[in-house]
């Protein structure tokens, strides 16, 4: 019985500690994307239910819990790129990988600061990236071939664009945080080709009070803003 008892314990062990591995993985996906880099260990640690010690002995320091969350979400835009560049139809092959990497980054502060800041300097990391970049640029290469892209438009430009409606989203999120997609749809009308049709703007314009509450609100002290 003795030996029984000994051969399971271990196993119980690695169970709880991977349980463990997760639930700070995942609070610290959820702190990111609410609170941006500026989270502690101890924040996640609280958001997980476990000691500080636990997430200590998981995670030396934030960078290395930063670079985990972020190869999982790097894994998954890359994996988003590839989707769309297999859609069946070029440009909407295209609006789909512009809606997602909008959608990602508009509500994600963590990865938006991570992929305008940080070096995440692993091989994995670098090897997820460059899944990226050759997928966007099927993506960029299919829709241009269609004659539905401008042809001047490179996969550069369409980062480009992602990051601009990012700004507009992190400048306007007090007072509407919904305000990106109408200019994730202006921008995308506007690297169409003229056959194409262009897409409803979803949201209204802020008005001129909007724009100046948006503007007190970024930079009234403890506002949160990205530095």
């Amino acid at each position: 019985m003795k030996h029984a008892t000994t051969l399971r314990a271990p196993r119980r062990l690695r169970a709880d500690a991977a349980r463990n591995h997760q639930r700070i993985v995942e609070a610290a996906r959820e702190l990111f994307a609410d609170r941006g880099l500026e989270i502690t260990l101890d924040d996640v640690a609280e958001r997980a239910g476990v000691g500080v010690g636990t997430v200590y002995r998981r995670f030396a320091n934030k960078k290395e819990l930063i670079t985990e969350v972020f190869e999982q979400h790097i894994g998954e835009f890359a994996e988003a790129a590839e989707a769309s560049q297999r859609h069946p139809d070029p440009w909407l092959g295209l609006v789909q990988f512009v809606e997602y990497a909008c959608t990602h980054l508009a509500t994600n502060r963590g990865f938006s600061e991570v992929i305008l800041e940080l070096d995440l300097d692993t091989e994995r990391f670098h090897c997820l990236r460059d899944r990226v970049k050759p997928a966007v640029g099927g993506i960029v290469d299919r829709a241009r071939d269609a004659g539905v892209l401008q042809p001047d438009i490179e996969p550069s430009d369409l980062f480009a664009m992602i990051h601009m409606v990012d700004g507009l989203a992190e400048f306007a999120k007090p007072i509407n945080p919904e305000i990106w997609r109408r200019y994730m749809a202006i921008t995308l009308n506007g690297i169409r080709a003229d056959n194409v049709a262009r897409r409803e703007l979803p949201v209204r314009a802020l008005t001129d009070d909007e724009v100046d509450q948006a503007k007190s609100a970024r930079t009234a002290p403890c506002s949160g803003r990205r530095r």
